[in-house]
């Protein structure tokens, strides 16, 4: 167990989703991959992901759209950066393969041992029917699933983490923040008054990926939710 975090003093986890429990990157990648080879195009993992990172946080930000819309309008700027005219079903690209974004390998089996311990939530970027096969891709019943739908806001607007904190009841004292991204999560949790974990899924590879850069100084650094696991089960 880590000395300097009392893992007991908490009552529920609250997960971000998509980065931390499901395999996002790769998802995109997947995704976008396709409609970049079929208009002749072969950029690198880096070059999409850093492409789309600012682009998603930029619509995210402002007037609440729905996350359909918003991966829409992502792949609707990728097309301009990338120089190829997009087909309305390739605009669609991500949203259409959503669905089918598995989780990390580790993911399921974290979540139905904390579940033994803790109440569950999860705080995501996503609208409500997408999540819904998300949910059954996790395997464990979550105790509230909060979304940018419901909240009227995108991560990192503290409003999302807010609507949260009111919609679980706890005190803030008893909330563990678990989430890859700094920019979307450490940052806002911790603003809004609550313990993080950072899980630094992208340890030892170059660049930002799918986030925007940022900094911060979580509670807790791990690199997958086997680890998480063994500081708070021993």
């Amino acid at each position: 167990m880590n000395p300097l975090v009392d893992y007991t003093k908490y009552s529920v986890l609250t997960f971000d989703c998509y980065g931390t429990l499901i395999d996002w990157e790769d998802g995109i990648l997947s995704a976008i991959r396709p409609v970049l080879a079929a208009h002749g195009l072969n950029p690198s993992d880096r070059d999409i992901l850093e492409t789309y990172a600012p682009i998603e946080a930029k619509h995210e930000d402002g007037e609440h759209l729905s996350y359909r819309l918003i991966l829409r309008m992502v792949m609707t700027e990728m097309s301009l950066r990338f120089a190829f005219d997009a087909a309305p079903a390739e605009l669609d690209c991500l949203s259409a393969a959503l669905p089918s974004w598995r989780p990390f390998p580790d993911t399921v089996e974290a979540l139905k041992r904390l579940k033994s311990r803790y109440k569950l939530a999860v705080i995501s970027n996503i609208d409500d029917d997408l999540f819904e096969a998300t949910a059954r891709r996790l395997e464990v019943p979550l105790d509230w699933v909060i979304t940018a739908q419901q909240a009227g806001a995108y991560k990192p607007s503290a409003k999302i983490f807010e609507f949260a904190l009111a919609k679980i009841g706890a005190s803030r004292g008893q909330v563990l923040h678990v989430a890859q991204s700094i920019y979307h999560d450490i940052i806002p949790a911790q603003a809004a008054g609550l313990d993080t974990v950072w899980v630094d899924r992208r340890a030892g590879k170059t660049g930002s990926g799918a986030t925007p850069a940022a900094a911060a100084t979580p509670d807790v650094v791990v690199t997958d939710l086997k680890s998480l696991l063994e500081q708070i089960f021993g």
